[in-house]
């Protein structure tokens, strides 16, 4: 089972979804963006892709540089993707393979080769 946390007009992770999908498998697809994180949820995440919540936060078209979040601390960082789940970088899989943040789009193969 591969799972994607997406979303959908961001063009990258449309392009992991279709590499996803090109490579024979359908993924269970989580609209990240409407349901949200939970604190529990973003930690076991960066865990497993061995990303620290700086190294996930998303700067580019967001507020993050504004809030001062590029300086905050971890747990500052993941208090505010909680409250805005755009701060995360996207997209997250999860597959057989592991969890990866796959910026660049290409890192998706990982999660899906074993």
């Amino acid at each position: 089972m591969i799972t994607i946390y997406h979303k959908p007009t961001c063009s990258t992770s449309r392009k992991v979804l279709q590499m996803i999908r090109d490579a024979g498998h359908e993924p269970e697809i989580i609209d990240y963006a409407r349901e949200g994180w939970t604190r529990a949820q973003l930690m076991g995440l960066f865990a497993a892709a061995d990303v620290t919540p700086r190294q996930a936060l998303r700067v580019k078209g967001t507020d993050a540089a504004e809030r001062g979040l590029t300086t905050a601390s971890d747990d500052q960082i993941l208090a505010a993707m909680v409250e805005n789940p755009l701060l995360v970088e996207r997209p997250i899989v999860c597959g057989p393979g592991g969890v990866r943040l796959c910026r660049p789009a290409e890192l998706v193969a990982e999660t899906y080769s074993r």
